[in-house]
């Protein structure tokens, strides 16, 4: 089943499940009605709880970011903040205020939480996983590493660093999240195309590592890493620019794209 969150003709935010409207708590009881989904604008899929993120964990993203380093012993969490959600389609912004020129994509598998779960066992891990869907973790690199006082929050979490979408996709459909291909264009050129199978903590280990002693809530999102290709890796850097356009698309899931745009 693939559930979008949309805008009606009406100007009431909606949710459907393959195309017919859903009534009812998205992580509770919910009804899909006959009534088909009456599209005007397409939303990012939820309105997360949390965006719980993680860094450094495909191999080769790590080699192309600092040549040698050390694979890292447990994932890397930062922190997004809601209000970075981004829908499809509208812009991702370039900050102009507090200002960045080095703004980078990243795409990235995001998981979906659908229950409250603590304390999770990696085997019980995809049990709390209400589905998937696709995310750009929009990085600005000069925050993330000159600016940002040694973490990345500030630099990862500026308003419209955040797009998903364009549905999540529920978990009978994807049996096992590391096995999907995953891809990112910029402007019609592939930049970044491999598999979640590499990814150095797959998707229960990390609910187990980020259950740990703390309650994951239903809508928390976990963006899961991304793979090499992107654009603070090339020589020289290719950084993101007003007038450029970026998909995303992964397996199952779908295509995920936002032009971008200097901050007015």
């Amino acid at each position: 089943m693939k559930i979008t969150r949309y805008l009606d003709s009406a100007g009431r935010i909606q949710l459907a499940a393959d195309g017919h409207r859903i009534t009812g708590d998205l992580f509770g009881k919910f009804t899909v009605t006959n009534e088909p989904a009456d599209v005007r604008k397409l939303l990012a899929p939820l309105v997360p709880t949390a965006i719980l993120c993680i860094g450094a964990n495909y191999r080769r993203h790590i080699e192309e970011s600092k040549p040698g380093a050390k694979m890292p012993e447990y994932p890397v969490l930062f922190m997004k903040q809601p209000a970075a959600v981004q829908n499809p389609g509208d812009p991702v912004l370039l900050p102009r205020h507090l200002r960045s020129d080095a703004v980078d994509y990243e795409c990235e598998l995001a998981v979906v939480i659908g229950r409250t779960g603590k304390n999770v066992a990696k085997a019980d891990a995809l049990k709390y996983v209400f589905g998937y869907t696709a995310a750009n973790d929009i990085s600005a690199r000069d925050w993330q590493k000159q600016k940002g006082g040694s973490q990345w929050c500030r630099g990862k979490t500026f308003d419209t660093f955040c797009p998903l979408g364009p549905c999540i996709t529920t978990t009978d459909e994807i049996p096992n999240p590391n096995a999907l291909r995953l891809s990112l264009t910029l402007n019609g050129e592939v930049r970044q195309d491999w598999n979640t199978n590499d990814m150095l903590f797959n998707v229960p280990t990390l609910i187990e590592f980020l259950s740990g002693s703390t309650t994951l809530l239903p809508g928390t999102v976990i963006l899961t890493g991304t793979p090499h290709g992107v654009g603070m890796a090339m020589n020289p850097p290719q950084w993101l620019k007003a007038g450029d356009t970026m998909t995303v698309e992964i397996e199952k899931i779908g295509q995920l794209t936002n032009p971008v745009e200097d901050e007015k």
